[in-house]
C-alpha cells in the first residue's frame, strides 16, 4: 500500500517545497497538489498557488516520489494543451507524474475568472471527450478526434512522456464519473471512508464488466483528513466530530486499524492532506509519526 502527502495550496512556496522534500526523504510514496485558483468558502481572497506551475517546480526539486494533480479541473484547460503540459512536467520529473483529471466543480472560480461553467451533464460529457483526446495524444504519433466539444486534426505530441504517465480520474458519481473511470482511467480516486470506498469500488467494477475491462487494471486511491496523535486529551476534542468529509482520528494503533480497512477494500494508495496540520513543526511530527508507526505496520 502506498501513502501520499497533499500540501494545501494556500501555503507559501517555501513551505510547500519543504514539506514535499521532507515527505520524499522520510518514506512517503507520493506528493499531490490541488488545481484551484481561489478558496471555495471563507476568505476567497486567500492565497492559492496554481497546480501545474507548482508540479513543475516539485518535479525539479523533489526526488523519488510520484507527483500528481488532485485533480485537474477539465474546464480550466484545453485537454490537448493539458496533455502537453503533463508530458513536459513528466520529463522534468524523470517519469514520475500522474495526471489526475476531474469534471470541474468549483463554481465561484469559474465565475470570478470568466470560465464557462456548463451543466453537470455537459461537464461530464467534456470529461469523457477530454480523456479520449489525452489518451490519443499520449498513445499515437498523430492523433485525430472529432467530438462535440473537442477536436484534434493529425495532432502530434512530442516528446512523449518519459514515464508511464497514468491517467487518474477523480470523483465518485456512480452513473457517469465511475463509468468514465472504467473506460479511461489507469487510476481512480475519491474521498471516503473504507465502507464508502468499498461501495463505490463495486460500482466501478460493474461498469468495467459492462465495458469488458478487467477492474484489476485500475489502481484505486482514497483521500481522508488525518488527526493523528499520542495526545489523548487533544484527540478527545476531535472524536465524533463531523468534518464534512472522511476523517481518520486516533492514536497510531487506532489509525493502523482504519488504514488496514482501506487496504482490505482494495485501496492501493491513501492520500492525506495537511489541511489539519497548520503548524509546520507539528506537521512534520505528524508525518513522521504516520510513517514510523502506521505505514510500517500496514505496508
Amino acid at each position: 500500500m502506498r501513502f501520499g502527502f497533499w500540501p494545501a495550496s494556500g501555503q507559501s512556496w517555501q513551505e510547500i517545497l519543504g514539506a514535499a522534500q521532507h515527505a520524499a526523504a522520510t518514506g512517503w510514496d507520493g506528493v499531490w497538489f490541488a488545481d484551484h485558483f481561489m478558496p471555495f468558502s471563507g476568505d476567497v481572497e486567500g492565497p492559492m498557488h496554481e497546480c501545474w506551475t507548482v508540479l513543475a517546480g516539485l518535479a525539479a526539486a523533489v526526488p523519488r516520489v510520484r507527483l500528481g494533480s488532485m485533480v485537474t479541473g477539465n474546464t480550466y484547460r484545453n485537454p490537448a494543451v493539458l496533455a502537453k503540459q503533463a508530458a513536459t512536467v513528466d520529463h522534468i520529473s524523470g517519469g514520475r507524474l500522474v495526471l489526475g483529471l476531474g469534471a470541474g466543480w468549483q463554481e465561484n472560480e469559474h465565475v470570478a475568472y470568466g470560465i464557462p461553467f456548463p451543466s453537470v451533464k455537459e461537464r461530464l460529457d467534456r470529461l469523457d471527450e477530454a480523456c479520449a483526446v489525452i489518451k490519443g495524444l499520449l498513445r499515437d504519433d498523430r492523433a485525430s478526434f472529432a467530438g462535440a466539444h473537442y477536436g484534434l486534426v493529425d495532432a502530434p505530441l512530442a516528446p512523449k512522456p518519459a514515464g508511464p504517465l497514468p491517467l487518474l480520474i477523480g470523483g465518485g458519481g456512480e452513473r457517469r464519473t465511475l463509468r468514465i473511470a472504467a473506460r479511461w482511467a489507469d487510476e481512480w480516486n475519491a474521498w471516503g471512508t473504507p465502507e464508502l470506498l468499498a461501495h463505490k469500488g463495486s460500482v466501478l467494477e460493474r461498469h468495467c464488466d459492462e465495458l469488458g475491462r478487467d477492474p484489476a487494471t485500475i489502481a484505486r486511491s482514497a483521500n481522508a483528513l488525518l488527526f493523528l496523535s499520542e495526545d489523548e486529551a487533544w484527540l478527545a476534542g476531535l472524536r465524533g466530530r463531523d468534518f464534512g468529509r472522511a476523517a481518520i482520528v486516533g492514536t497510531p494503533d487506532e489509525v493502523v486499524e482504519v488504514v488496514a480497512r482501506y487496504r482490505e477494500v482494495g485501496v492501493d494508495e491513501l492520500i492525506l492532506p495537511d489541511f489539519t496540520m497548520p503548524d509546520p513543526a507539528r506537521k512534520r511530527d505528524t508525518l513522521d509519526l504516520f510513517i514510523e508507526r502506521v505505514a510500517t505496520a500496514v505496508r
